[in-house]
């Protein structure tokens, strides 16, 4: 389906909510979708969900329903959206794109379970008691440990081992996870006798400055973390990485395969699917507080050779031994 055609029918499905819901929801039980994502770009991971959901017994439209809200990476946008969903009387909200929807969902409703797709340290930000034991109505798919902050750090010092100081990009529209990523990007990088320059973006304007002013601030490098907004905009900075020449590390093999340099990182997608297995399990009569949050088994090493050379890049022969993909 092309992106336009998409969208409309996104757009379509959207304003026909209101009677929907009220015709049919008294049969299926309905799934409230909260994103702080766009639709255009979340095809990938809205399809994982689905298949999850059906792994779980669940097919859209024959016994379950789904209301889709998008904030468009405007968190501000949030608390209202997750409050429609809660007035459609929904029986689970499963939120999309990191801490803020999953926030904004439990500021909206401490009764309805909250399922959430990927989440930086869940216990670590209070979005639950603990990983083994969530408590309350919260639980879902912890996707990106801090400790990926460290490794992109180590990975850019890697490929760029005359580096002397590396920028790392985060978002301060999401309180939760921006500070736990500075501060573990500045603490590996003091191990390996670097400098980090954290940069700030949560616009486009803000993106399109802080790449253009890095040839000029001494930055060998940029680590990008998976970031809501960041990856719907990841078309956006691997264009702008490109045209700036800056050798970047990204979150997600998403960005490798539109053309970035190099990802370490879980397959957001899965992420999504065993959310969705979780979704339907707490449909079936589960409690949140009694499913643990889960952890992805596997991380994977992304390099774009093309990328690397168009960039005048040697990826080390360790890294390459290593690497889970290597885009030629």
């Amino acid at each position: 389906m092309r992106r336009r055609d998409f969208i409309q029918a996104a757009l379509v499905s959207a304003s026909l909510w209101p009677f929907s819901v009220r015709a049919q929801q008294n049969t299926m039980p309905v799934i409230g979708f909260l994103s702080s994502r766009s639709p255009g770009e979340s095809a990938g991971v809205v399809a994982a969900f689905r298949q999850g959901l059906g792994e779980a017994g669940f097919v859209e439209g024959q016994n379950a329903l789904v209301a889709f809200r998008w904030a468009e990476g405007h968190y501000d946008r949030l608390p209202a959206l997750a409050a429609e969903l809660v007035a459609l009387r929904i029986a689970v909200l499963f939120t999309a794109g990191g801490p803020p929807s999953a926030f904004a969902a439990k500021a909206a409703t401490q009764t309805i379970p909250i399922v959430f797709s990927a989440a930086i340290d869940p216990d670590r930000i209070g979005l639950v008691a603990s990983l083994n034991r969530p408590g309350g109505n919260v639980t879902g798919m912890s996707l990106f440990p801090a400790e990926l902050a460290a490794k992109s750090v180590q990975l850019l010092k890697r490929l760029l081992p005359a580096a002397t100081v590396v920028g790392y990009l985060i978002n301060p529209s999401n309180p939760q996870s921006a500070p736990v990523y500075a501060s573990e990007a500045s603490t590996a990088a003091k191990t390996l006798g670097i400098a980090v320059r954290v940069l700030n973006a949560s616009t486009e304007r803000d993106l399109d400055e802080v790449f253009a002013s890095l040839p000029n601030a001494g930055v060998s490098g940029l680590a990008v973390p998976a970031e809501p907004f960041f990856d719907s905009q990841r078309d956006r900075i691997v264009a702008l990485a490109a045209r700036y020449a800056v050798p970047a590390v990204y979150g997600l093999r998403e960005y490798p395969m539109a053309g970035g340099l190099m990802s370490y990182g879980a397959s957001l997608p899965d992420c999504y699917r065993r959310a969705a297995i979780y979704a339907g399990r707490v449909l079936k009569g589960e409690k949140p507080a009694n499913l643990p949050v889960m952890e992805p088994t596997k991380y994977d090493l992304v390099i774009n050779m093309k990328t690397a050379k168009s960039l005048g890049l040697t990826i080390p022969e360790q890294l390459l031994a290593v690497a889970d993909d290597v885009i030629e």
